[in-house]
């Protein structure tokens, strides 16, 4: 059987290319109801996010993560993505599941297990499987205690840089640095700058302790494709206005940080 990419995975890919990085938002069916996430994804989406990502914790699952979906899709045209913390996060009216590996944990259950229980419930749902490698820098926060992580220093950039490969190199199209939710900082230029270098294609995401447009705007000038915030989206009193601020700035990136766009002007 051939595996190929998929709408959602294609569609994230064309809003890179075509804008120069991505924004998706992350929410928690263990933060709020149902009916209040999927007024927060419209929201979202009226900022410009590109996608739902719904997941997180140990808590969203079961009914709660199907309602929390139904009520985002009700509101909003969006792909939405799982983003699981075990076989226990799937559910079949999602668009997309990001079937990741938590390479650096300690862990196989976070590392093989849960991706072989989980895998025939995928292929029976018919969601889209997105193949990922997930690497949690330090301080990694509540996923980096929950799944056993060996979190990689941030003064090591090249350790983060050699897992990434290996994610590629065992197939996987997407790489996730990941800080933690109510990470103080954002992760380190110098590390997302070198993991994008070894990558050499391929998307690359990164989230965690990212509160503002400028702390963004620094993460894709480093290299990443696409950034996702969670908790800031969460504690913010104008989602719509957050997005909006996070999303403009990281959107038609050059590698100068100028837009292609004021560029394309200046030319013609």
């Amino acid at each position: 059987m051939r595996f190929e990419i998929g709408r959602v995975e294609e569609r994230l890919i064309r809003s890179v290319e075509s804008n120069g990085a991505a924004h998706l938002t992350l929410i928690d069916p263990d933060s709020q109801k149902p009916s209040q996430a999927g007024i927060m994804a419209e929201a979202a989406a009226e900022g410009g996010t590109d996608g739902i990502m719904v997941g997180g914790s140990v808590g969203a699952t079961g009914s709660l993560l199907q309602e929390t979906v139904k009520a985002i899709k009700e509101r909003t045209d969006l792909p939405v993505i799982l983003f699981p913390s075990s076989v226990a996060g799937l559910c079949d009216n999602a668009d997309a599941v990001f079937f990741m590996s938590l390479l650096n944990s300690r862990s196989t259950s976070y590392i093989i297990e849960n991706q072989a229980m989980g895998a025939p419930i995928v292929m029976r749902y018919g969601i889209e499987p997105i193949p990922m490698a997930y690497i949690i820098v330090e301080p990694g926060g509540t996923v980096g205690w929950v799944g056993d992580a060996r979190l990689i220093p941030r003064r090591k950039p090249e350790v983060a840089a050699a897992y990434a490969l290996a994610g590629k190199f065992m197939g996987m199209r997407l790489v996730y640095l990941e800080a933690g939710s109510g990470a103080d900082s954002p992760i380190d230029a110098r590390m997302i700058s070198m993991v994008k270098s070894a990558l050499r294609g391929g998307l690359l995401v990164v989230g965690g302790g990212i509160r503002t447009g400028s702390a963004a705007a620094e993460v894709v000038k480093a290299g990443a494709d696409v950034v996702v915030t969670g908790t800031a989206v969460e504690r913010s009193a104008d989602v719509t206005s957050f997005v909006r601020e996070v999303a403009g700035a990281i959107k038609w990136k050059t590698a100068s940080g100028v837009s292609w766009a004021i560029t394309e002007k200046k030319k013609a």
